[in-house]
């Protein structure tokens, strides 16, 4: 069992169905050990709970175990609505079916997640005490869902169920993210702009700009390291024009103005827009702010807790910039953690960090969750290249 993997990396696989359908036990016979309370008694788990596991070749995943869905009174509202709250940030869906068969709470549920656009596999248990129902199995076929029949309380086909689950995976969520080396090569001169400022941690670089720094090295490419107010001095003094210059956001419409137009500029967080989420859905986010009018709500996503600054990037500079390009009367919110509130539906734009502390699975949930949602989500490097009208600038590099 891998428990050291962060929250971010791993696959999440939630597993839904009625009371007693066998969801718990399904688990344990996935992890091959007792990870999860398994009982006769309906309704043993009433709260989702995570469970880590290493699933090979996906690697580390995390498995929920959810609540019945049929649980019954008011209380069983509220764990029902907390197992379709989990759906939210799921990578694959497993409805788990007993020796009952598909029911109309099933065909409901199926329906909802294919809704939402969930990689699902319908998973009929308990073979060992009755077969799948064969009108089942068709409706299955016809509709296009994956199907697997399990035991797990022999463990028959439990080997089968794991194949389902990686042949489900979304294709984003394997795939290796790009940061910087697609746009540089061998012998290439790169300008890095860092300013100094309160924000800048004591003594170190922030994690974007160290990462980045790192893959022109593994390019074989020069790094040259300034800050904004020696832009013109570096690019009088090379030898060469350089192939990229790269820029913290917070300076990018000086370094615009310092930087000819011939030359390819783009900023750390525009990298980390495409290397941690997807650059076409925070560019259409950006567009939305536009779009925005008076009384709007933007909310402000933090993926990690910090003490912030007198004037700080996420809760000071963007709201103001943001407000004074629109010229319109704005409410922000702020919200730090790993779920969006439950009142999500309610904001006409989220504005996300840069999320260099979070994992690009847990970014590409977000946006799946705001999509799913009807918010449009940027990040703060492209709402800020927008607002202070250099976004194409800083995306042509990119072929947008």
């Amino acid at each position: 069992m891998s428990n050291k993997a962060p929250r971010g990396v791993r696959l999440v696989i939630t597993l839904a169905g009625r009371r007693n359908a066998g969801k718990s036990s399904l688990i344990n016979a996935l992890a091959g050990q007792d990870v999860a309370i398994a009982s006769e008694t309906p309704g043993t788990t009433t709260d989702p709970v995570a469970k880590q596991y290493e699933l090979l070749p996906l690697g580390p995943v995390t498995f929920y175990d959810t609540a019945g869905l049929d649980d019954e009174g008011e209380l069983g509202a509220l764990r029902v609505q907390a197992t379709r709250k989990v759906l939210f940030r799921t990578d694959v869906a497993l409805v788990v079916v007993d020796e009952k068969g598909l029911s109309p709470l099933e065909h409901e549920l199926l329906e909802e997640m294919r809704g939402l656009g969930l990689p699902v596999v319908v998973v009929f248990n308990k073979t060992d005490v009755a077969a799948p129902n064969s009108k089942d199995i068709s409706w299955c076929a016809e509709q296009g869902i994956r199907h697997v029949s399990v035991s797990s309380k022999t463990g028959n086909n439990v080997d089968g169920l794991k194949t389902a689950i990686i042949d489900s995976a979304p294709p984003e969520m394997l795939e290796e993210p790009v940061l910087a080396g697609d746009l540089i090569a061998e012998g290439d001169w790169v300008v890095c702009v860092v300013p100094i400022d309160l924000a800048a941690p004591k003594g170190r670089l922030i994690l974007p700009q160290v990462q980045v720094l790192r893959e022109i090295l593994d390019s074989d490419a020069l790094a040259v390291t300034v800050k904004e107010r020696e832009v013109e001095e570096v690019l009088d003094g090379l030898h060469r024009k350089p192939t990229l210059v790269v820029t913290d956001s917070q300076v990018v419409m000086s370094v615009a103005g310092d930087v000819p137009e011939e030359i390819p500029l783009t900023t750390f967080s525009t990298l980390f827009a495409r290397y941690k989420g997807d650059l076409d859905a925070f560019l259409e986010g950006a567009a939305a702010i536009d779009t925005l009018g008076d009384g709007a709500r933007v909310l402000m996503c933090e993926s990690c807790s910090h003490h912030p600054v007198a004037d700080d990037i996420g809760r000071v500079k963007i709201p103001r910039w943001i407000s004074q390009y629109t010229g319109r009367d704005l409410s922000f919110d702020f919200y730090a953690g790993h779920d969006f509130p439950d009142n999500l539906e309610q904001y006409d734009l989220a504005v996300h960090c840069g999320a260099c502390m979070t994992n690009r699975r847990e970014v590409l949930r977000r946006i799946r969750e705001c999509r799913l949602r009807g918010v449009p989500i940027t990040n703060y490097g492209i709402a800020i290249s927008k607002v202070q009208g250099v976004l194409d600038r800083v995306v042509a590099p990119f072929g947008q």
